[in-house]
């Protein structure tokens, strides 16, 4: 087995090291700063944001209390993060294409260009899947569940982590069907090899929703896995599609490589 040592590259082997170590640096402080500049213009906006927050909660006729003298500082602070995160993440997924690209070779990288777009909608779409589709469904659930001699208060702090646990997790693992799409282009992965392994796809994705979903109870699990299975499903029909798109260049000796100069 061949270990990495840093002492044994040759001198250009180093630079293009240190190049990527550059971009690496480079692509997270674009990141950090981006998602700092967005926290900023959210918390400027705070009480909005609570107001959506709590939205579902106060359709179920539901209200949240204080119970600590700094618990709504660091409860809007939480809330600056979480959207500032949010609103960073276009930047953050062009920063990370970014210090991918050189990589790529030259008839992969137009693949950026379409996979950038479609990588926020679906984190968009995920997040609003989690808020609208699913949020609802699980408080309903818990408030049913603590029945008419239980009074149900929600404290500020918990309830705004739920959410925000609970919502983005859902934005992140809808980009499956991206990874799944960019894997095939460049010939990592293959539909066969997506379609043999369904029932450890299914196992991996009940243990992500264990880890992702906030509390130990299954129905916000649940919640989080049946979703992205069937996202793993729609992903071997896009592994598929994006296997014959390759077959076909392969075939007609279309590589862009070999006219890219």
């Amino acid at each position: 087995m061949a270990f990495f040592n840093f002492g044994e590259m040759t001198v250009e082997e180093k630079q293009t090291f240190i190049t990527h170590l550059e971009e690496l640096r480079r692509a997270i402080l674009i990141s950090v700063i981006a998602i700092v500049i967005g926290a900023g213009i959210s918390f400027y906006y705070n009480e909005a944001i609570l107001s959506i927050i709590v939205a579902p909660l106060s359709a179920l006729q539901q209200s949240l209390i204080v119970t600590g003298v700094t618990e709504a500082f660091f409860v809007k602070i939480r809330l600056a993060l979480y959207a500032g995160f949010v609103l960073a993440f276009p930047i953050m997924v062009w920063a990370l294409w970014r210090f991918v690209k050189p990589a790529l070779y030259p008839h992969e990288r137009r693949y950026v260009y379409i996979l950038l777009p479609v990588t926020v909608l679906l984190f968009v779409s995920g997040v609003l899947f989690a808020y609208f589709g699913i949020l609802p469904l699980v408080l309903n659930f818990f408030i049913y569940i603590a029945g008419e001699n239980l009074d149900t208060l929600f404290k500020v702090d918990q309830y705004v982590a739920f959410v925000t646990a609970f919502t983005i997790p859902f934005g992140l693992v809808f980009e499956l069907p991206v990874v799944v799409f960019f894997l095939t282009k460049i010939g990592v992965i293959k539909p066969d090899w997506m379609s043999r392994n369904r029932k450890y796809a299914l196992l991996v994705i009940v243990v992500i929703a264990a880890a992702l979903t906030p509390g130990p109870d299954p129905i916000s699990q649940l919640m989080m896995a049946i979703p992205v299975y069937l996202l793993y499903e729609v992903s071997i029909w896009v592994c598929k599609w994006a296997a014959r798109g390759r077959t076909r260049q392969s075939e007609t000796g279309g590589d862009d490589s070999q006219k890219t100069t």
